[in-house]
């Protein structure tokens, strides 16, 4: 179970990883919509993992785009960091993973209208 404290600072990242992805990043991963969906952070808050929802448009995998994201990291990390200098002490280490709970519901849902 998470900490206030914890739970405070997941939605913050969320916020602020999503409001990144959407206008300051645009040109490094090009029309493709990314929703960060789920923040999660250690208890000692030096770890951050973001769930990452990728909608792509063009061409591509999201796999592709994962690992460009990955790619980015240390980038996304410094404006992060630009963001949130002033509310937290230390911005923790960023992992990203794909969240592919709406690619399993919309099996599950296939699979209950057969």
């Amino acid at each position: 179970m998470q900490s206030t404290r914890q739970n405070k600072i997941c939605r913050l990242i969320q916020q602020d990883m999503g409001d990144i992805f959407l206008k300051e990043m645009k040109p490094v991963f090009g029309q493709s919509l990314i929703t960060v969906t789920q923040v999660r952070i250690t208890p000692d808050l030096s770890i951050a993992r973001i769930y990452v929802s990728l909608m792509m448009i063009g061409g591509g995998t999201k796999e592709e785009l994962l690992a460009l994201i990955r790619e980015n990291t240390p980038d996304l990390r410094r404006r992060l960091g630009m963001r949130e200098g002033k509310q937290l002490r230390i911005i923790p280490h960023l992992e990203f993973y794909l969240d592919d709970s709406l690619d399993y519901i919309e099996n599950i849902e296939r699979l209950l209208k057969q």
